[in-house]
């Protein structure tokens, strides 16, 4: 599905429901709140039955297809004319905060790898990904790395060996347990049902099996958050703790708190 910019909010587009109601009136920030906080309010219609819009009409109306052509263009595609009508919209999965664990310079714990921007964690978004800061992230460390990369010594290294480049990934069967279990809102029954199919799934041979790695670490990771903190928020666990301690947790580690969480009655091959 296409992506509706938040930008559209920042040029004074308004979220309504199926009745008109600006339920995001009485938020704080109102329709400029965190992304994370507009997806739950989102959410929760959803939840009561109705449906929700961004309404451009009045912000940006004729107006439309010159600012934003290429929404336009998705739009007319869907069958909405968003200079006369609203625009349906529901929250797309959050941006789920971690990625390689690096350094200062970007260096990971794998000797020879280095990672900066979106692929890094780098600690300076915290518990909600900012959207203004992802090219001054990859900028800033982007330069780090290449520093560190010139500083470093080089080695000898054995020859490349000629392998069969692996599958290209298909989600298509993990994105619907995610959705299910480690979606806007979570809590522990959900991630706890999501664990065995997604070890089934990861430890297949098939495409699907690099994207259900990564989910069950994102789902083991959110089990073992017992608490709601920025993006991350827990049915069961509303409130935020004074103080949080972050964990990391490497795919092995996930497999394995995996078996502990759902006793193994499988295959044990990884």
């Amino acid at each position: 599905m296409p992506l509706v910019s938040e930008a559209l909010r920042g040029e004074g587009a308004i979220l309504i429901n199926d009745t008109g109601d600006r339920f995001m009136a009485g938020t704080p920030g109102a329709k400029l709140a965190p992304r994370d906080v507009v997806a739950r309010a989102i959410w929760r219609q959803r939840a009561d039955g109705q449906r929700v819009f961004l309404d451009a009409r009045a912000a940006i109306g004729a107006n439309f297809e010159s600012r934003f052509p290429t929404i336009a263009a998705a739009c007319l595609r869907a069958g909405v004319d968003p200079t006369r009508e609203p625009i349906p919209v529901r929250p797309a999965q959050h941006y789920h905060m971690g990625g390689i664990a690096v350094d200062g310079e970007g260096r990971s714990s794998i000797t020879g790898l280095w990672a900066c921007g979106e692929a890094a964690c780098t600690g300076l978004h915290g518990a909600n990904r900012l959207a203004s800061n992802s090219l001054s992230e990859a900028v800033v460390f982007g330069a780090a790395v290449a520093r560190s990369i010139q500083g470093s010594s080089t080695r000898a290294h054995a020859p490349l060996r000629d392998v069969l480049a692996p599958a290209a990934p298909d989600p298509s069967a993990v994105r619907p347990i995610l959705s299910r279990a480690a979606g806007v809102m979570r809590e522990e029954e959900s991630l706890r049902a999501a664990v065995d199919p997604l070890v089934a799934i990861a430890r297949s041979p098939g495409p699907a099996a690099d994207p259900a790695a990564v989910g069950l670490t994102i789902v083991v990771a959110a089990l073992n958050r017992e608490h709601s903190i920025g993006a991350h928020c827990r049915l069961d666990f509303p409130e935020r703790p004074a103080k949080t301690h972050g964990s990391r947790l490497t795919l092995g580690e996930a497999f394995a708190a995996a078996d502990a969480i759902a006793p193994p009655n499988r295959s044990k091959r990884a």
